[in-house]
């Protein structure tokens, strides 16, 4: 087994169990923070990076940076219509959205720094318009379901399943859409959908509420990605996206804990 195979095969699964155990131990906000992480798009940019080119990649970020603003779509679509409707029924609004979101923003063509600015101002607004939940006595408690394990390996092989289709099918579908499907959300679709069947409404939608602070990390990552590849080795340039990622995800952090402990 070469070694881009063997990423694609246990790189991300790894990293959604990991993801999973800690929603388990920690609550559904900070599963959801950890989630929106590039745990998925990065380790299938790295691939394509790998197999394409690093010039292809690069421009696949700046689809996989766009496509963020498609995500806040699908998780407000699902927070909403969850509401109303039961998992089977809000999935498939909350993908119908994501899925018209990256069409019209497919024919959106912004330099790079006008859509880091427009996927920022969009994190900043997004968490006020999710519906409100009620407090829980116990976040950590009421992600914790009765029966744990049995969707772990379906998620891990959903995670599988999208690194191997998006970098293979790469070269037919150009940077950019390539891009745009390295975020597709499976994290969002499994890890919600479970979380809801199993905690409840609420927890679910803390989850996606909590993957809007992620997504600055995610943002900042796929910016260093589409800047370093075109001047940088390749594992250089995703070290250090990585390493600017991780900065930024603990700063949000700390200055979203900070505000609401004052």
């Amino acid at each position: 087994m070469n070694s881009i195979l063997a990423l694609k095969l246990f790189l991300v699964p790894s990293l959604i169990y990991a993801v999973t155990l800690a929603g388990r131990r920690w609550g559904p906000g900070v599963a959801g923070w950890l989630s929106a992480f590039p745990i998925v798009a990065g380790p299938i940019l790295l691939a394509i990076s790998l197999e394409q080119g690093a010039g292809f990649a690069a421009t696949a970020a700046e689809g996989t940076l766009m496509a963020v603003l498609a995500m806040i779509a699908f998780s407000l679509a699902y927070a909403w219509a969850s509401g109303r409707m039961g998992v089977a029924g809000a999935m498939p609004v909350a993908l119908s959205t994501w899925a018209l979101a990256v069409a019209g923003l497919q024919s959106l063509h912004l330099a790079l720094p006008f859509a880091a600015a427009a996927v920022v101002v969009a994190l900043l607004v997004a968490p006020r318009l999710f519906p409100a939940t009620p407090a829980t006595p116990s976040a950590a408690a009421s992600a914790v379901p009765a029966r744990r394990g049995g969707d772990l390996p379906w998620r891990m092989l959903a995670g599988a399943v999208l690194v191997m289709s998006v970098s293979a099918a790469a070269a037919g579908l150009g940077p950019r859409l390539s891009g745009f499907l390295a975020m597709f959300p499976v994290m969002g679709t499994v890890l919600t959908g479970f979380t809801h069947i199993q905690a409840g409404r609420n927890s679910a939608v803390q989850l996606l509420r909590g993957t809007m602070l992620g997504y600055f990390a995610f943002a900042a990552f796929c910016v260093a990605i589409s800047l370093l590849l075109r001047a940088q080795p390749v594992a250089a340039s995703f070290f250090c996206a990585f390493v600017f990622a991780l900065t930024i995800q603990l700063l949000v952090k700390a200055a979203s804990s900070k505000r609401l402990a004052t």
